[in-house]
């Protein structure tokens, strides 16, 4: 796979922790808020159908299924980090050309979204909410 750069997000999966309540395990069963873990829009037929990044103009994304391990770097604080698969998602589709910049280095359309406790790591806020990304395989 070659690397995308594009916006990243974060949602809240299986136990409690930080700003999350207490919620399902994901698409995997393996999903919480506090691993290291994100939720990717290919990981089947079914979720590719629901998520539609082509739509936005993303085409020849890899399908990668539960426990593939992406690394992401942050494009605001060069931070890398490596998570897994835990998930489906974003629905990308529903945020086609959306853009998220800081200082000069702005992606566009979400494909990621990841744990509170990987957001964290890359170094950004949770409140910040979105953050452009280059990921690439683990």
């Amino acid at each position: 796979m070659a690397g995308i750069t594009a916006e990243a997000s974060w949602f809240c999966c299986g136990n409690a922790w930080g700003p999350c309540g207490s919620a399902g395990h994901g698409a995997c069963g393996t999903c919480n808020s506090g691993s290291m873990q994100h939720a990717w829009p290919n990981t089947s037929d079914a979720c590719y159908a629901i998520t539609r990044p082509d739509s936005c103009g993303i085409t020849g994304m890899s399908r990668r299924t539960c426990g593939f391990r992406h690394a992401t770097t942050s494009l605001c604080t060069g931070k890398r980090i490596v998570t897994s698969i835990a998930d489906c998602g974003p629905q990308t589709d529903l945020f086609c050309g959306e853009r998220s910049c800081c200082g000069g280095n702005c992606a566009s359309n979400r494909v990621i979204d990841f744990t509170p406790a990987a957001f964290s790591a890359l170094g950004l806020s949770l409140s910040s909410g979105l953050s452009p990304v280059s990921i690439d395989v683990a």
